[in-house]
């Protein structure tokens, strides 16, 4: 059971946040505050293992608690606002939700959590199984959209204002960034690695170093500083010793 805590301003985000834990059998909420002059308090005091935090509060932000709290449980973003996901993943953060948050991203970022803490899986949303998943994506020819079968997919590299999606044997550019593409892909069949790079992680072969081989894909593809402690965790969890 993972013991959470909400902490925003903004009561519809609250009860938001609220109504989803409680229809995640594994995750109880704690408490739900509005003042974020309280949560040193109760995260000393109470056993939290994950916060839900807002970065725009009063007389502190979420930021600055994050930082504060990190060493002491796991944190989720939750925001209205774009520009801070860079400095929130340098801080380590779980995940970065946009608001309003739907319930399938929501139990994405808890399944990042479980992943990260050795919990049992979470059963996901329908719609993250990935045999018969595909999408359409603009591509760079004006008025086309491509349907890629996820299944299909070998990494994901970005070029400028486009993104690469290696595929069955080609190569789509996407007129998408990074952020789009990783929130569209399901989690437990693909990670990132590296700023400019999402991988399949059933075609990784060989970790070397910070360089990783896939199967049948002759590219360089290392693992970012931002992304190394997740990757290597992930990766301890099927190393047999």
């Amino acid at each position: 059971m993972i013991h959470c805590l909400i902490v925003d301003d903004e009561q519809t985000s609250l009860d938001v946040l609220t109504y989803y834990i409680s229809r995640t059998p594994v995750l109880k909420l704690v408490k739900a505050v509005t003042n974020p002059m309280e949560v040193l308090e109760i995260v000393n005091n109470e056993k939290i293992d994950l916060v839900f935090l807002d970065i725009q509060m009063p007389e502190v932000t979420g930021l600055d608690l994050a930082r504060t709290i990190q060493d002491k449980c796991r944190i989720i973003i939750t925001t209205a606002y774009h520009e801070f996901a860079v400095e929130s993943y340098e801080l380590q953060v779980a995940d970065y939700l946009l608001k309003p948050v739907p319930l399938p991203r929501f139990l994405k970022a808890v399944q990042r959590v479980l992943n990260m803490s050795h919990h049992p899986d979470l059963p996901l949303p329908p719609n993250d199984t990935i045999e018969h998943d595909y999408m359409y994506v603009k591509t760079e020819a004006k008025g086309k959209m491509q349907k890629i079968n996820l299944s299909e997919i070998l990494y994901v590299e970005a070029m400028g204002n486009y993104l690469a999606i290696h595929h069955g044997g080609t190569k789509t550019m996407a007129f998408l960034n990074m952020k789009d593409i990783e929130q569209r892909l399901p989690q437990r069949y693909f990670t990132r690695v590296h700023k400019s790079f999402i991988v399949a992680i059933n075609r990784i072969a060989t970790v070397a170093g910070n360089s990783i081989i896939l199967k049948g894909v002759d590219a360089d593809i290392q693992v970012g500083d931002t992304y190394r402690k997740e990757f290597y965790s992930m990766m301890k969890q099927k190393l047999v010793e």
